[in-house]
């Protein structure tokens, strides 16, 4: 059995929630689900490393917080995750203004760097938000303007939609391994 080393790049405003969406998944089966308490991982432990397996192979899956390395643009990633809070209009705004930028003029890799764009904090999306709602659908939207490959949001506090969200970032990971690439076909995929 093969085992491959997977290199994924969270990146995102400060406070969107990436560390508690790792904390949380470190947790495990049940963590996923919401039903364990959440023991917030240190920035200082990182790569923050998660191990997959399926008939074939044997995946290690490096997670690295933007928060340290310090000089995470000298990463090499196959796959990068941009994150932003749900709740917070400005998280948004800045994933298209600065973080796209960032990741299209930092990772020479052209087209072939798969990106996943991650709706954080879904447990705090509220219909009497000043800025205005941060809807499904207009996160998808703005994920198909930047080109990302993948649309998904969930809750780590709550386990809402978290399991499936962890389950697309593995299946996204153990494909850039592939000839094919981790890439969707034709665009951003709704999650």
């Amino acid at each position: 059995m093969d085992d491959v080393t997977i290199k994924i790049l969270l990146l995102g405003d400060e406070k969107v929630g990436k560390t508690t969406l790792l904390s949380r998944i470190s947790g495990g089966s049940n963590s996923l689900e919401g039903q364990a308490p959440i023991t917030l991982l240190r920035d200082i432990d990182q790569p923050f490393i998660f191990e997959i397996r399926n008939r074939k192979r044997t995946y290690r899956l490096e997670f690295y917080d933007t928060s340290c390395p310090e000089d995470w643009h000298l990463l090499e990633p196959n796959l990068v995750l941009i994150c932003y809070d749900i709740s917070q209009r400005l998280s948004l705004i800045n994933m298209q203004r600065v973080w796209i930028k960032q990741v299209l003029g930092t990772f020479r890799t052209g087209d072939h760097l798969p990106i996943i764009v991650v709706g954080l904090k879904r447990d705090l999306r509220s219909e009497t938000d000043p800025n205005g709602v941060i809807s499904p659908q207009e996160g998808y939207k703005i994920s198909q303007e930047m080109r990302a490959d993948k649309y998904v949001e969930c809750s780590a506090v709550t386990g809402e939609l978290l399991k499936l969200a962890f389950e697309e970032i593995c299946k996204t990971a153990a494909k850039t391994v592939t000839a094919d690439g981790g890439q969707s076909e034709g665009g951003c995929v709704i999650l």
